[in-house]
């Protein structure tokens, strides 16, 4: 199958490399021409996981985006919401019938690729596809070498609009067998583990990350305290999905903590892996690290204002969301991913529920 994959981070990397390597014909799109030259010069990823290291040869390289979704199945942009709106409004233009734009994960980011397409005065036949978490659990080493320590083994997702599941999936399942139903985007991005795990690991461990040259948040991060917050955290998140009629399975990240619990998206010992691997032993900056101004500012504004809109109460979460405003001195609750800044605030639930069926902006 021809694949796009657009963006130059670790999961986008990662999905490159592992995409050719099962036989995708693979365009591989990155905006910054300079970071690009490398891979353009070969042709290859060099991927390293537990089967070892080796280059994956790529089908394109490119930094022209017409060039690279230009006929394929599916677009897959595994790129942090932040980065979400400039993209859209790029992309609108080329994307044609039939494609699948997987965004995984997606924080709600289907509305904003399908709008930027309304704006564009594009109306092919697209469907977007949002899931919980990222298919790897990856870090780049330099610009032509990825590394990835875990690969997801049940990826929840939901299609926008919803009345193109069937053919979503049809592609969808071709690259990622992994994934699983869900009944439309807004569950699927109400399965984003990204808000749940990082802002009481980030937010708890403020001092050490400010204090130490680098931190590992998951490994001597992850203490009891701050695990009983990550709990209570995502007990609000299910009850947001239960008030808005989504039922079980929620994927509750206690299951990712604990292997006699249900498998979660990325299987068993998931966790150990990760730490073991070392790779996220970093330096966090508070004010501009992803997991602040993705996971906090568009991910849990996101599920907090939705859960006014849905009178569900979040006080974990909106003490979060408080906490985070007071270290980088904005306005957070407020921002572009906040049920409001969506303008859906006005809606009804039926409106919500025929926009996510139907589609039309």
């Amino acid at each position: 199958m021809k694949i796009a994959v657009l963006g130059g981070g670790h999961g986008c990397y990662a999905a490159a490399a592992d995409l050719a390597e099962q036989g995708h014909d693979v365009a591989f799109w990155r905006r910054d021409k300079a970071s690009l030259a490398g891979i353009m010069r070969t042709g290859e990823i060099i991927l390293k996981d537990a089967s070892g290291t080796r280059a994956v040869k790529l089908g394109l390289v490119t930094d022209d985006l017409s060039a690279a979704v230009s006929s394929v199945a599916l677009v897959v942009i595994p790129l942090p919401a932040t980065a979400q709106a400039d993209l859209a409004e790029t992309l609108a233009p080329h994307l044609e019938d039939g494609q699948v734009v997987f965004i995984p994960p997606g924080t709600f980011g289907s509305l904003i690729f399908a709008r930027a397409m309304k704006k564009a005065g594009n109306d092919a036949a697209v469907s977007f596809a949002e899931t919980g978490t990222l298919p790897y659990l990856a870090r780049k080493h330099g610009e032509d070498n990825v590394t990835i320590s875990v690969r997801a083994t049940r990826l929840p997702t939901g299609i926008f609009p919803a009345s193109r599941t069937d053919q979503a999936f049809a592609i969808l399942e071709q690259a990622y067998p992994a994934v699983e139903r869900l009944d439309d985007c807004l569950s699927g991005a109400l399965m984003n583990a990204g808000p749940i795990i990082h802002p009481p690991l980030i937010m708890m461990n403020a001092g050490p990350l400010e204090h130490f040259d680098a931190w590992d948040i998951h490994n001597e991060g992850t203490q009891p305290s701050i695990r009983s917050v990550t709990d209570a955290l995502d007990a609000e998140r299910v009850a947001l999905r239960e008030a808005l009629g989504y039922g079980a399975p929620h994927f509750p990240l206690a299951d990712y903590y604990d292997d006699a619990r249900p498998e979660w998206m990325y299987g068993n010992a998931s966790h150990e892996r990760l730490t073991d691997s070392g790779d996220w032993r970093e330096k966090i900056d508070l004010h501009t690290h992803r997991y602040l101004r993705e996971d906090i500012a568009l991910g849990l504004v996101f599920y907090v204002t939705l859960g006014r809109w849905a009178n569900v109460d979040m006080p974990v979460a909106s003490g979060l969301v408080a906490l985070a405003s007071a270290v980088t001195g904005d306005d957070l609750i407020n921002g572009p991913r906040s049920w409001q800044g969506l303008g859906l605030d006005g809606m009804s639930h039926e409106d919500v529920t025929k926009l996510l069926h139907d589609g039309k902006i």
